[in-house]
């Protein structure tokens, strides 16, 4: 249901400049241009990277787009793994 106030909305909170997680947020954001400007279309997909960024992965050792419900699913599990 929408909120009547918008001053009742939660406002997003961006982890601070420096810190790990803002390094990989960095990441996922440089992925994201990076498929944009060579004109692909990312409309319902996620930008999946093929070592998780928060394992120690980086746009380096490659990305790709892939359907939100499959990248999201996995959760950090590797294929066949129990969860």
């Amino acid at each position: 249901m929408p909120y009547k106030d918008k001053n009742d909305r939660k406002k997003q909170h961006n982890p601070d400049v420096g810190t790990k997680e803002h390094e990989a947020r960095m990441e996922r954001q440089r992925a994201r241009r990076a498929l944009d400007k060579k004109g692909v279309s990312r409309k319902g997909k996620d930008v999946s990277h093929n070592k998780a960024l928060d394992k120690g992965g980086t746009n380096k050792d490659g990305y790709k787009l892939e359907s939100r419900s499959a990248n999201r699913s996995r959760n950090g599990h590797k294929k066949g793994e129990e969860g």
